[in-house]
């Protein structure tokens, strides 16, 4: 199961719509080792495309080595479609190379830009082998409350 904050969703969400009819795509890292995804990275399509995504080599490198320097993995790795329903393509799983990570496709070909409802899914992609997983969205603690936020999702995690 993917847990996430819906301050993470909602900026997942806008992302999608914002790039939209371009397929947006990026990462919510997290604490290496802790399925936490805490930290929202939109990334540039370098593709430019509304069919296909690509990270940025010089982009994707930087951020590699700073969430390296940052103790963090790429917890959540989304992108859209925006013509098509939220399920990965022969392409999106040819490229998945993260087998411990959260595949989100957020679709927008129903809303586009505009405020309509999206389909938001998520999956593992191991090898060839899809697997979609449920998806709960939870509202963050206050900061002062972080150290209850990180107990719960590490309790959920567990779920």
């Amino acid at each position: 199961m993917l847990t996430l904050a819906q301050d993470v969703y909602d900026a997942i969400v806008a992302h999608c719509r914002t790039d939209h009819p371009d397929e947006a795509c990026g990462i919510v890292a997290g604490p290496a080792g802790s399925d936490r995804p805490e930290r929202f990275i939109p990334m540039v399509n370098a593709a430019r495309s509304p069919t296909f995504y690509e990270f940025d080599s010089v982009d994707l490198l930087g951020l590699y080595r700073e969430l390296d320097e940052r103790g963090e993995d790429p917890v959540i790795i989304y992108h859209s479609h925006t013509a098509t329903g939220a399920y990965p393509s022969r392409t999106d799983v040819s490229y998945a190379s993260e087998p411990g990570a959260h595949y989100v496709v957020v679709s927008t070909a129903e809303c586009g830009s505009g405020e309509g409802p999206v389909e938001f899914r998520s999956f593992t992609i191991v090898e060839t082998r899809i697997t979609e997983e449920a998806v709960r969205i939870v509202e963050p603690p206050p900061p002062s409350e972080t150290h209850r936020w990180r107990e719960f999702m590490q309790c959920s995690r567990a779920l």
